[in-house]
């Protein structure tokens, strides 16, 4: 059977093409199937620009004949659901307002981009609308701010009075959440006959990183891929990030700048043989880390 995608790349360049009622979208490499109704249903959109051609020689296509658009894959199944009833429904304790409001600006959705705007209360002055966290996952750190704001507000309408400088001058390092982050990865490596190493020693396919999400975001920043999770409050924990790079010491590092170090470790590893004329040996492990910081 041919793919959707396949038939409408058959069309001769200059040649008027109906679109297929389904439509299938590599979006910055998620795969969408849609229909084609949802994809015209906001007239002026760059997705009803994109579908309302009269050909397609114009739009980009991957390898699999998908239309592909380069944007956040994982954002856009909020674009699409906007499309499809001109609704805005968000998870709760949503933590990508802003970057799905630059997504809704590139597609000229001006009614998403309005929902999306901040809101402006006489409550709160900051432009966003106020979000509760369960009270047992409040940060330590969270307290020890308002206290010593509390101190500093006390001592300055004392005489002469002043925080000591281990709570005042040193507050910025103090202030940092304490945790723990596990990395964990599966590696593999090929032994030949007396244990000669030449071909493809330590492959590391990916690095996970399981801990608290607002802690894995400060020290991984736009290096970690919350794909699996994309969802997840920032003071709830997670198992399913991973990163974007596969060296485990460049993971190292970040860690270390942000003042973790290793606590622990474990490893489990299996050995098959993958040439029996030759003895080459595969072995497969599965390795954690665990980082601490105070």
């Amino acid at each position: 059977m041919m793919a959707l995608a396949d038939h409408a790349s058959c069309a001769k360049p200059g040649e008027d093409v109906v679109f297929p009622e389904i439509v299938e979208l590599n979006v910055g490499g998620q795969v969408y199937i849609t229909r084609h109704n949802t994809l015209v249903s906001v007239p002026g959109s760059l997705l009803w620009e994109m579908f309302t051609q009269k050909s397609t020689h114009s739009l980009a296509r991957d390898s699999k004949g998908r239309f592909f658009v380069d944007r956040d894959g994982f954002l856009f199944r909020y674009i699409l659901d906007f499309m499809r009833d001109q609704q805005l429904v968000l998870p709760e304790h949503f933590p990508e307002r802003g970057r799905l409001q630059r997504e809704a600006e590139y597609f000229k959705l001006p009614e998403l981009v309005k929902s999306l705007a901040p809101k402006i209360s006489k409550q709160n002055s900051i432009g966003e609308e106020p979000c509760q966290s369960d009270p047992e996952e409040l940060s330590p750190s969270m307290d020890t701010a308002r206290n010593l704001a509390a101190a500093s507000a006390a001592l300055a309408g004392t005489p002469g009075g002043s925080l000591p400088a281990s709570a005042g001058g040193g507050a910025g390092p103090e202030l940092r959440r304490s945790g723990f982050i596990t990395i964990g990865y599966r590696g593999s490596y090929t032994l030949g006959r007396d244990s000669q190493t030449d071909a493809k020693f330590r492959r590391v396919a990916r690095i996970m990183v399981c801990g608290k999400t607002s802690l894995a975001k400060e020290v991984f920043g736009e290096t970690l891929n919350e794909s699996r999770d994309p969802d997840r409050p920032p003071e709830r924990y997670t198992s399913r990030y991973y990163l974007k790079f596969t060296f485990l010491e460049q993971a190292f590092d970040k860690l270390a700048d942000s003042g973790f170090h290793m606590v622990a470790c474990n490893s489990t590893g299996t050995c098959a043989f993958a040439h029996e004329q030759t003895d080459d040996k595969i072995w497969t492990s599965y390795t954690e880390y665990v980082f601490y910081r105070e």
